[in-house]
């Protein structure tokens, strides 16, 4: 079992930043995929950034360049930092943990921008 818990969710005004924090705990694979994803209201969940244990990453089209995905492998930690928000970023955005022998999701933190 992985359980994971997000944090640093809020409401920014557009043009402001945000910076998300994972923390993965339990038994953790030394090779594995910790990404965010989000989930906007009537919109299905979309992959926002994920990050290898090799640290090798890929991001959404629609947040290259603002967001920035890292890793601490000693601490298990995911920060997502989030820049020049806009309002479609607002969402409830979500961790996820994978590994050859599962996927663990968080509870997710609620992002809202205002314009």
């Amino acid at each position: 079992q992985v359980q994971l818990v997000e944090s640093g969710g809020g409401l920014v005004q557009a043009g402001g930043s945000l910076r998300l924090s994972c923390a993965a705990s339990g038994n953790i694979f030394s090779i594995n995929t910790m990404a965010w994803y989000r989930q906007a209201p009537g919109k299905e969940r979309e992959l926002v950034a994920r990050i290898t244990s090799g640290g090798s990453t890929n991001y959404a089209d629609s947040v290259k360049g603002r967001f920035t995905i890292s890793r601490d492998n000693a601490k298990n930690t995911v920060p997502l930092q989030m820049n020049s928000l806009k309002p479609e970023d607002t969402a409830v955005y979500y961790c996820r943990y994978g590994d050859g022998l599962g996927v663990y999701w968080g509870q997710g933190t609620q992002v809202i921008v205002s314009s």
